[in-house]
Order: C-alpha cells, then structure tokens, then sequence
C-alpha cells in the first residue's frame, strides 16, 4: 500500500508531465504558425527572437516578460530602435550596440522587458531593414505568437495567458 504523501508525489509528477506536454504542443504550434505566416528568405533570421519569446509564452507563462505590454513592447521598440539606428548611422558594430543599449533601456524605463525582443535591434541593423519589418514579420509574427498563446491556453482548463494585460 502506497503512503498519501508518495500518492500525491505521482499525481503530481503526472500532471507536470502533462502541463509539459501541453506547453510543447502549443508552443510547437505558435512558432509554426508565426514561421509559415512570415517567414521567407530575408526574413527567417529577424524571426530569431519570436524562439525565445514562444519559451516565455508557453514555459514561463505567469513571468512578467511573457506579459503582452513586455511581449509587444519590448519587439516593437527593439526593431524600431534597430530600424532608426541604421537609417540614421548606418551597420557598424558601434551602431549595433548603440540599438541594443537604447533597446535595454527603453525596455526598463518602460518596464516592458521582453529578453528575446533584445535581439531585434541587431538584426534590423545588421540586415538593413526598413520600417516595414514593425508589421511583417516583427509585428505580425509577435501577433500571431501572442494569439496563438491565449487560444491554448483557453483549450484546457487550468492557467490563463495573459494574467495581466498591464503593469500597473
């Protein structure tokens, strides 16, 4: 006969199994769609970041980061940042740290901290994109990944995305 405590340790260890699972499906799902929507051959490397974004979304769902304000915040500024600092200095190295410093700190003075999104900066400078990389893919990727997020996370009972959709 097992002991309650060992009875409670398997139930539990089930479930995480499950919640793992869940979270892969889903997370398989976001990134596939958001790749198959956006992505073509100049595009897939600026789609880097969406990577790390689907692991907040789907494995660290409750995070601040993972959050909508920092999901969309943080993507938006950190291409646009990258986008203006090309435009205006150019691909040098110094420009693409210059984008990824000014990303950082317009992530915290605006407490939209999204880690991913530190990635866009360097590769709107280093592939020279246009203001047209906010909507497609940056912008509609990081829809379609959000979207993705809630619909999931509304097919099983359980945690909701987003649990807040502002920081107050």
């Amino acid at each position: 006969m097992s002991s309650p405590n060992r009875k409670d340790a398997l139930t539990n260890s089930r479930q995480s199994l499950i919640d793992l699972v869940w979270s892969a499906i889903g997370a398989a799902v976001a990134i596939g769609l958001a790749l198959w929507f956006v992505a073509d051959d100049s595009s897939l490397f600026l789609l880097a970041s969406l990577g790390g974004s689907t692991v907040f979304l789907f494995a660290l769902t409750d995070a601040e980061a993972a959050q909508p304000r920092a999901l969309f915040g943080g993507h938006l500024a950190g291409a646009a940042i990258g986008i203006f600092c090309f435009q205006f200095f150019g691909d040098a190295l110094w420009v693409s740290v210059l984008a990824v410093v000014l990303t950082m700190v317009f992530m915290i003075v605006t407490r939209t901290i999204h880690p991913p999104a530190g990635a866009n900066p360097l590769f709107m400078v280093h592939y020279h994109a246009s203001f047209q990389a906010l909507l497609k893919p940056v912008g509609l990727g990081v829809l379609i990944l959000f979207l993705a997020a809630v619909v999931w996370s509304r097919l099983r009972p359980g945690k909701r995305y987003p649990i807040k959709w502002w920081r107050k």
